[in-house]
């Protein structure tokens, strides 16, 4: 188990419920409502995936990398929708804004953000399936 994932987990939880008394104040309600949603999806995974860490076979390099991108990734998800919702970006997400669009800095950053969070749920995601690659001991015994 990895306790530090764990707590990650039901820190972002805590922030989609804080989140979702913002819902009120957002420019783009249902965006705000996306951030809200990604944040508890989010803590739940990083729950999830600290309950089952010692089952990846990865190496310590590899440990820490899939660590911080599931943690950038989960928060960052958050952030840029987050932004988003309050700033009325929604360029990059055109069904949750409903083609809503704000100035050329609240879109990059909220791009960049979301972009971001592609890359390393992608990364994040390739280590986890390398890390249940083969039979384990477990595995092994059944």
């Amino acid at each position: 188990m990895n306790r530090p994932l764990i707590r990650h987990g039901f820190v972002l939880i805590l922030l989609a419920l804080l989140t979702g008394f913002l819902l009120p104040a957002v420019e783009i309600p249902r965006l705000g409502l996306s951030a809200h949603t990604i944040a508890i999806l989010g803590g739940v995974l990083l729950i999830g995936i600290g309950a089952v860490w010692p089952v990846f076979q990865l190496s310590a390099r590899q440990c820490q990398v899939m660590y911080w991108t599931w943690v950038y990734a989960s928060y960052a998800n958050w952030l840029g929708c987050l932004i988003g919702a309050f700033t009325g970006a929604g360029r990059m997400t055109p069904v949750a804004s409903a083609g809503a669009e704000a100035g050329a800095v609240a879109e990059a950053v909220v791009a960049a953000l979301l972009i971001s969070v592609a890359l390393t749920s992608l990364v994040a995601v390739g280590l986890a399936i390398w890390g249940l690659r083969g039979r384990g001991a477990e595995d092994a015994a059944r």
